[in-house]
């Protein structure tokens, strides 16, 4: 077989472990495929978490690996992928551990980053290389598989499944006809110390919104205890009511509540994409990593935006004069995105939907 295909493969195989975002960003591409190929059988290698969240996607066949069993993970895959030999394989992760769990599965075709991109050894692994384009936001690199496979067509669907106990959670803490703020105030417990925004702030932003557009006001997030304590913190800032939802949610709950929230605020993270893919608009907080990279992907104008100044302070070099994606590890980068920022992109969204002020 040869690229660009002539025609529809019978079977294809991603491989996309982790994490939560870039899962969110895979699914365009298999809502994609679906539509260009539909007799196509489509298989996901993906990670255990990751799987709570997508792996209900109907006409997809999830095989899930878990990090957390170590060389068992790897026993299992292997096991899974005996007798089997795939069309296509789209390797799109760069990572010691997808590199090693891509080995195990069998691909006429395996299609992979750049070299320019394809970090941890990922080159030595494929035989085809999607087209060089280094200042790319995450979705549009993964796109650039299917362009090489030979299908242009961009098809920005999610249609996650929310299941019927998931809804009712929703509807349970969100009963009447309200609009609401959603904060998720922290990124992922391993970048703490330089993503997360301060619990003060968010006070501020919550108190604003309630005050001037009567939004009913809740917080989410995981179980961590940095999570579990910023939830304690903004809820005892706040001077209007709040719902702490912070360690109260698995993946499809917090997808369902984001589904009724009128506006999300959070910093570089999961929940941001996972707002996204219910429609749900992001405001996101970015010091410490690039949103043109990174960020809400279908919310780019309403992002606070201090990730140049950052690289200027940390780096002294502009944006254009370090590598795509590279992030500054300062704790303080942070404190560069006001209280005010804040309020202006929110005031600017609220205007946007049609929100008039108390």
């Amino acid at each position: 077989m040869a690229l660009p295909l002539l025609s529809a493969p019978k079977s294809l195989c991603l491989l996309r472990l982790s994490a939560l975002g870039d899962v969110c960003h895979i699914i365009p591409i298999v809502r994609t495929l679906q539509a260009r190929w539909p007799e196509t059988r489509l298989t996901w290698v993906i990670g255990r978490l990751e799987a709570e969240l997508v792996g209900d996607i109907p006409g997809v066949e999830f095989i899930i690996f878990d990090k957390a069993k170590g060389l068992a993970a790897y026993h299992k895959l292997r096991k899974a992928m005996t007798g089997r030999n795939f069309d296509i394989l789209l390797h799109m992760q760069t990572s010691l551990r997808a590199t090693a769990a891509s080995t195990l599965i069998r691909a006429d075709i395996r299609l992979g980053f750049d070299r320019t991109r394809a970090r941890d050894g990922q080159w030595v692994f494929t035989n085809h290389k999607i087209a060089p384009g280094s200042r790319q936001h995450v979705l549009d690199s993964f796109f650039s598989f299917l362009k090489a496979l030979g299908i242009e067509e961009q098809r920005l669907l999610w249609n996650i499944p929310i299941p019927p106990e998931a809804e009712a959670f929703s509807e349970e803490h969100f009963s009447g006809d309200h609009s609401t703020l959603v904060i998720s105030p922290c990124s992922s417990a391993r970048f703490r110390n330089f993503r997360n925004w301060d619990a003060a702030r968010y006070a501020v932003i919550a108190d604003h919104a309630a005050e001037k557009y009567g939004l009913r006001l809740v917080l989410s997030g995981g179980r961590s205890a940095i999570e579990k304590e910023y939830g304690k913190n903004i809820s005892s800032l706040i001077k209007n009511r709040a719902l702490n939802l912070i360690g109260k949610t698995g993946l499809k709950e917090l997808l369902a509540v984001l589904k009724k929230a009128t506006v999300l605020i959070s910093p570089d993270s999961g929940p941001a994409h996972i707002a996204t893919a219910v429609g749900t608009p992001v405001i996101g907080l970015y010091a410490t990593s690039n949103p043109a990279r990174t960020g809400p992907y279908l919310s780019q104008k309403w992002v606070v935006n201090k990730y140049p100044e950052s690289v200027r302070e940390e780096f002294k070099k502009s944006v254009n004069e370090i590598p795509w994606g590279r992030r500054v590890r300062n704790p303080k980068a942070m404190e560069s995105i006001t209280t005010a920022d804040v309020i202006y992109k929110l005031d600017e969204l609220m205007r946007h939907l049609g929100f008039v002020p108390k």
